[in-house]
């Protein structure tokens, strides 16, 4: 088929990068001209495990352009996803769709005959009915143009092998030759037995938003087990496995640390509670809440067991904060519970070297004031502690023997329970976890 894809952000380049890669032929549009160049060129802006590659072959082959012409796009294509971002609103709780409406105003007009337009973005309910009834005023076609919400369900960091390999598809559509389309584009996925749930609008509009949430309640509720452990002189590394052995319960995101952040989870999970209490589920929205509001409260106990390490106050501290990105995998700082640390504990008067082996370009934007290093080794010189704060590989794979001598003290605090803890302290190193005993 002849798509296009609008929106290129951390939701659109995969995507259409996907959508070549399975064989069709791809148009991306985005308002920014340098962003566009850059694509086009097969420079890719994002860190995603794949992504150059995918998105260099295909530009290369003709298969993938981009543009910044809406009309361009409705021109060359019959069916249009939507990609664009949904922040949250001014009130700090729901979906700001402003960029999905205006996507569509933009693209509506130049629709001259049958299409099918597939948003993928996250938002509220009934917004799928107010965009079929923009769209078909503003487009020449009509009621020939359908519109579909197909929610995407990738992980950032995943985000090329959930395009090319998802554990499911959702649909939500009024129309035949809605379906007919949908089916017709992921043709390559469901013949490979990945499943499609064909539903309503609103039940795939809320998918993406419950099991987001969902998995915001998960590692909240673990964080609030971790808080008890650590006053009890519990180990939570041993309470998740006992938990986890349960099927019904399951070990994934079951892993005790600062929080989680990101451009989706946090604002799906206010946005949902949200949700829940505009259809007026008030036990719902206090619920979710509740895991909003754990989530919150981790920087501060992450502050906690800095100080109980160093034995001292913060104030003149020099430490050494492994991780900037919300997640291993990603450049992505959007409401990073690492870098928010950082800024926490430099406010708190601490002198703070940042690391992050791939987001550090990205935290430098976002945080100017905090000091970086790009060399591993380097960054523990003269640290009072380290304090590992994304669960990134390379800090797992490092030798704790080789970097003992660097820091004033080999004092390491795990923010994200994620080291051999035996291994760190045979070399030397006094290790500190949340939810876990100082041995």
């Amino acid at each position: 088929m002849r798509v296009s894809v609008i929106g290129c952000g951390h939701l659109g380049i995969p995507h259409a990068a996907a959508m070549a890669e399975i064989g069709h032929e791809v148009i991306g549009v985005d308002t920014d001209q340098a962003k566009v160049d850059s694509l086009n060129a097969g420079q890719c802006p994002i860190f995603e495990e794949g992504l150059p590659e995918l998105l260099a072959r295909h530009t290369a082959s003709g298969r993938l352009r981009f543009t910044t012409s809406a009309q361009e796009a409705a021109e060359f294509a019959e069916l249009h996803f939507l990609g664009v971002g949904t922040p949250i609103d001014a009130d700090g709780r729901s979906y700001d769709t402003g960029q999905v409406f205006g996507a569509v105003r933009q693209l509506a007009p130049h629709l001259t005959g049958p299409c099918t337009i597939v948003g993928k973005s996250t938002v509220t309910a009934g917004t799928t009915s107010r965009l079929t009834e923009l769209a078909q005023r503003l487009a020449p076609a009509g009621d020939r143009v359908d519109v579909v919400w197909n929610p995407e369900f990738l992980r950032e960091g995943h985000a090329v092998e959930d395009s090319l390999r998802p554990d499911r598809l959702v649909a939500g559509l009024t129309t035949a030759s809605a379906e007919k389309a949908v089916r017709e584009v992921y043709a390559p996925l469901l013949a490979d037995g990945v499943p499609l749930f064909v539903t309503s609008p609103e039940t795939a509009e809320l998918a993406k938003g419950a099991a987001n949430t969902f998995l915001g309640l998960k590692i909240s509720f673990v964080n609030a087990v971790a808080d008890m452990c650590q006053a009890a002189g519990a180990d939570v590394t041993e309470l998740v496995e006992i938990l986890g052995i349960d099927a019904r319960i399951g070990r994934g995101s079951m892993s005790p640390g600062i929080g989680y952040g990101g451009g989706c989870l946090p604002k799906d999970v206010r946005a949902f509670t949200a949700s829940a209490r505009d259809l007026g589920a008030e036990a719902a929205a206090r619920l979710l809440r509740a895991a909003e509001e754990i989530n919150e409260a981790r920087v501060p106990v992450a502050l906690a067991l800095v100080a109980d390490a160093l034995g001292r106050p913060l104030k003149g501290a020099t430490l050494t904060v492994w991780g900037a990105a919300f997640k291993p995998g990603t450049n992505d700082v959007r409401e990073s519970p690492a870098l928010a640390l950082a800024q926490a504990l430099r406010k708190a008067g601490a002198r703070v070297t940042v690391h992050d082996p791939q987001a550090t370009a990205t935290a430098m934007r976002r945080s100017p004031e905090l000091e970086y290093t790009d060399d591993l080794h380097a960054s523990l010189t003269g640290a009072d502690a380290v304090v590992l704060a994304t669960e990134w590989p390379e800090y797992r794979q490092a030798d704790p023997a080789a970097l003992a001598s660097r820091p004033v003290r080999p004092v390491m605090v795990d923010c994200r329970t994620t080291l051999d803890a035996d291994r760190w302290r045979t070399a030397g190193w006094t290790v500190h976890q949340i939810g876990r005993p100082t041995r």
